[in-house]
């Protein structure tokens, strides 16, 4: 196969959205005031204001990577690929500082699993699909 079919190049697409909605969550963190934590329950205050930079820079890793590298794979491009690998990496060890470091479930309850278990399976899919891609020669 040479050539991506519509299906994925509509997947990819959508991924591009879904990434961008990352980067907004990202930036969103960012801006956080002290006024606006303060307004969180105590256990979520401490835990927002020790975050440290190492976690900050997964973050980072995760919405960016995933945002330049779902975009590259809408263009049908093998950068795609590296970006992507980034990006589950960042994941990876962002979810590690949530749930190992600061044990987000015992903070926040069971129900936080959910989302970052789908951010995890999306970033891995897409690092699947990327690397597909590239074997069958769709992305260039």
């Amino acid at each position: 196969m040479t050539k991506m079919t519509t299906g994925t190049k509509i997947f990819a697409w959508i991924m591009v959205v879904w990434n961008a909605l990352g980067v907004m969550a990202f930036v969103s963190q960012l801006l956080l005031t002290p006024e606006m934590i303060a307004l969180l329950p105590e256990a979520q205050q401490e835990a927002y204001n020790n975050i440290p930079l190492w976690s900050y820079v997964a973050y980072a890793l995760a919405v960016f990577g995933g945002l330049l590298g779902t975009l590259m794979l809408a263009l049908g491009k093998k950068l795609a690929f590296p970006l992507l690998v980034i990006s589950l990496v960042g994941v990876l060890v962002q979810q590690f500082y949530n749930f190992v470091i600061i044990d987000s479930i015992a903070l926040l309850g069971p129900s936080v699993v959910i989302l970052p278990s789908l951010v995890v399976v999306i970033a891995i899919i897409l690092v699947m699909v990327s690397k597909r891609g590239t074997k069958a020669g769709w992305l260039k």
